[in-house]
């Protein structure tokens, strides 16, 4: 299966009793159909997984399931820290006819997950188990917890993980793995602000939370890259790096969402403890992307 161009890990809708608002998951993935997205991650971190209950999670891919385009690929966001729970819900995706997994790396035992034997214990055991392939997760901002380049490479060699996300923004590992990894592995960037590097380092995508509400943009970069327009790719780079920030580090979830606001898509309240963001910070999202309409 090949993973090229770019995939938003798409936020969850909530309305304003926090509960899941069916009616505007299906209005943003019809909106996404008509974009060259690759495709959707379907509860990853900007989907606020954490604070998802297992039901809610298979609402939710059932839900986009149902409205998305047959040419898009789907990736389930599916890794929590235990082998079988992973894996339960893995199939339980796949029953629904997502193509791969998405798998965070475990963080919560962090002295015992720190070890590369024991993420590798973790990543093999659940591929050997999954009825669709595997795709690593590396966000160590969130969990602590680094997949360092070797043992990157080391799981490559296993026939179901067939690439990862990399939002940790070190582009020496990435150069590591492209360069080592076995043939075919690939590796999608997580982070907006550095996609044409990693491209042109031979990453062969993206999976950007900025590309909720910006996908246009991010798809220019991609399609700069690829037709060999440097100049435009570079142009549209510099474009999504600076607006990027607000809605990932600076201002998170909550900021992104109100960028997809912004831009004609639903996004909404976040779900408590998370808050949304001050008119300031509205301010200076609205300011950053005046120029980068849905």
């Amino acid at each position: 299966m090949k993973l090229q161009g770019i995939f938003p890990p798409i936020t969850t809708p909530f309305d304003h009793a926090g509960n899941l608002y069916p009616v505007k998951v299906q209005h943003n993935v019809e909106k996404w159909n008509k974009t060259g997205l690759a495709g959707y991650v379907v509860c990853g971190s900007t989907g606020e997984t954490p604070l998802l209950a297992a039901e809610e999670k298979y609402a939710l891919w059932e839900l986009v399931a149902r409205s998305a385009a047959p040419e898009k690929i789907l990736i389930a966001g599916t890794g929590v820290d235990g082998v079988n729970e992973t894996v339960c819900l893995t199939n339980r995706a796949a029953e629904m006819g997502y193509k791969a997994a998405l798998v965070l790396t475990p963080h919560y035992f962090k002295n015992q997950m720190s070890r590369p034997e024991t993420q590798m214990l973790y990543f093999r055991s659940v591929a050997d188990r999954a009825k669709i392939p595997v795709l690593l997760y590396n966000f160590p901002q969130v969990t602590g917890v680094d997949l360092s380049w070797e043992t990157v490479v080391a799981l490559s060699e296993h026939p179901n993980i067939i690439g990862m996300k990399d939002s940790s923004g070190n582009m020496e590992r990435l150069m590591h793995v492209v360069r080592e990894a076995k043939s075919g592995f690939q590796v999608l960037v997580g982070s907006a602000q550095i996609l044409l590097p990693a491209l042109l380092m031979g990453a062969t995508g993206g999976i950007l939370a900025y590309a909720n509400a910006s996908p246009y943009s991010a798809i220019a970069v991609w399609e700069a890259f690829r037709t060999r327009e440097e100049e435009a790719a570079r142009d549209w780079q510099q474009r999504v790096a600076r607006a990027a920030p607000f809605v990932t580090s600076k201002y998170g979830i909550p900021g992104l969402k109100h960028a997809m606001d912004l831009n004609g898509y639903y996004g909404g309240p976040p779900r408590l403890p998370l808050s949304v963001p001050t008119p300031q910070a509205k301010q200076e999202i609205e300011e950053a992307f005046k120029d980068l309409k849905g």
